[in-house]
């Protein structure tokens, strides 16, 4: 009962949240970006354009993000690195998508947002290709 109390935690502790973190986060997103990535013929002419780069890479760049990012995220390879252009994206998802407003069903992307924003500041962790390469 004590530990439940308690503001200390252990390494072991530290090192297994940080990878829950990464595989449910990582793990979460990767299907958003899969579906856009097998539709996308049918989405390519009109997925939103925020940055007023063209409908097509716009598309491409959250695909790259969701799917291909969130799979590095997932296996704790290039993490910090992978978090940024999810921290992007979810970014125009929160306040450009959702105007900001993240109560109601707009939470998701503001969790995903917050979770990859502590994912590129606490690392990839212990259980990590990263780790295990040593950067």
């Amino acid at each position: 009962m004590k530990k439940l109390f308690s503001t200390k935690y252990s390494a072991g502790a530290f090192t297994f949240a940080v990878f829950v973190m990464r595989l449910a986060f990582g793990g979460l997103i990767i299907p958003h970006g899969y579906s856009k990535l097998i539709d996308f013929a049918e989405k390519s002419h009109t997925f939103s354009d925020p940055l007023h780069i063209g409908h097509a890479a716009s598309l491409s760049l959250v695909i790259f993000a969701e799917f291909f990012c969130g799979i590095l995220v997932v296996i704790g390879l290039l993490t910090r690195l992978a978090c940024i252009p999810l921290i992007i994206s979810t970014s125009v998802i929160v306040f450009y998508v959702n105007h900001g407003k993240v109560f109601g069903h707009n939470e998701t992307a503001a969790l995903f947002l917050a979770g990859f924003i502590a994912i590129l500041f606490t690392g990839p962790g212990k259980i990590s290709i990263d780790k295990l390469i040593g950067k």
